[in-house]
C-alpha cells in the first residue's frame, strides 16, 4: 500500500519534463498551472451567490469540488504518485456528477425515471458510488472515460443551442464550447503527440488545458444555469452579467436572477 504514495507509482505520466525545476516537483508548469482552480472558484462561489439561494444551495457544492479538483491536480503533478492519479480523477468524476445532478433538463433523464429530479438524484450518486470503485481497475483508460462524459454534456448544450434564438444565451455557448474545445485539443495534443512537442522543446500543453479548463468552468456554469432555467424557471428572468464590469470586451461570467423565497 505504501507505493501508492511514492514519486512517480503513476503510469500516467505527461510530457513534461520531469523534475526539470526542483528536486520536489515532479512537473513544474502543470503543477502551478492549477493556481487559476483557487481563484476563479471561490470568485464563482461570491458572483453566483444570489443565483444559489434562489436556485438552489447546491452551486456552493459544485464550486468547491472545482477547487478540490485543483488542489488533487497539483498533488498529482507534483508527486505523479498512483494515489494523487485516482484523487484528480475522481474529483472531477464527482465535479460532473454533481453538474448532472443540478443542471440535466428532466427531459434528458431515463424514461423510468418520469422526469423526478430526487430519483434522478440518488441514481446520479449510485452511478457516481460504483464508478469510484471501477476507477481502481483500469487507472489508465479513467481520463479518457471522464472526457466522454464530458463529450455527452457537451451534445446536450448543442442540442439546446439549435432550439434556441437568444443571442445571449448563443454567445455564452459559443464561448463556453470553444474554450472547452481548444483545452480539449492541448490534452489530446499533450498525449497523442508528446514525442513531437518534446522534439521543438515545448512541453506546455497540459498545463495550457488546466488554464484553459479553468477559464471554462465559469462558463460552463453560466451556460448550464441558463439552460437550466428555460425549463425549471420559465416565469424568471436570468441575467448574464460580467466581472468585473460588464463594459469590459472580457470578464467572467454569471447570472443574477428574479427574487422569490427560497433561501439557504
Amino acid at each position: 500500500m505504501p507505493s501508492i504514495f511514492a514519486y512517480q507509482s503513476s503510469e500516467v505520466d505527461w510530457c513534461e519534463s520531469n523534475f526539470q525545476h526542483s528536486e520536489l516537483v515532479a512537473e513544474f508548469y502543470n503543477t502551478f498551472s492549477n493556481i487559476p482552480f483557487f481563484i476563479f472558484g471561490p470568485l464563482m462561489m461570491y458572483l453566483m451567490h444570489p443565483y444559489a439561494q434562489k436556485r438552489s444551495c447546491s452551486i456552493y457544492v459544485f464550486c468547491i469540488l472545482f477547487m478540490v479538483i485543483g488542489l488533487f491536480s497539483m498533488y498529482f503533478h507534483m508527486t505523479l504518485s498512483f494515489l494523487g492519479q485516482l484523487l484528480d480523477e475522481i474529483s472531477i468524476l464527482w465535479l460532473l456528477a454533481s453538474g448532472y445532478s443540478i443542471w440535466l433538463p428532466r427531459c434528458y433523464f431515463p424514461a423510468f425515471l418520469r422526469e423526478n429530479r430526487s430519483q434522478f438524484t440518488r441514481l446520479v450518486f449510485i452511478t457516481t458510488v460504483v464508478s469510484t470503485f471501477l476507477s481502481f481497475l483500469r487507472p489508465t483508460i479513467n481520463a479518457y472515460v471522464l472526457n466522454v462524459i464530458a463529450l455527452h454534456i457537451v451534445y446536450i448544450v448543442f442540442q439546446e443551442y439549435r432550439k434556441t434564438s437568444n443571442k445571449e444565451f448563443c454567445h455564452v455557448i459559443e464561448v463556453s464550447i470553444l474554450l472547452w474545445a481548444s483545452a480539449f485539443t492541448s490534452w489530446v495534443s499533450d498525449r497523442v503527440f508528446c514525442s513531437f512537442w518534446q522534439r521543438i522543446h515545448f512541453f506546455y500543453l497540459h498545463s495550457i488545458w488546466h488554464l484553459l479548463i479553468s477559464v471554462t468552468f465559469p462558463y460552463g456554469m453560466v451556460t448550464m444555469a441558463l439552460l437550466d432555467a428555460r425549463y425549471e424557471l420559465p416565469d424568471k428572468t436570468l441575467k448574464v452579467h460580467y466581472w468585473p464590469w460588464d463594459t469590459w470586451p472580457v470578464g467572467l461570467p454569471y447570472v443574477e436572477i428574479s427574487s422569490d423565497n427560497k433561501k439557504c
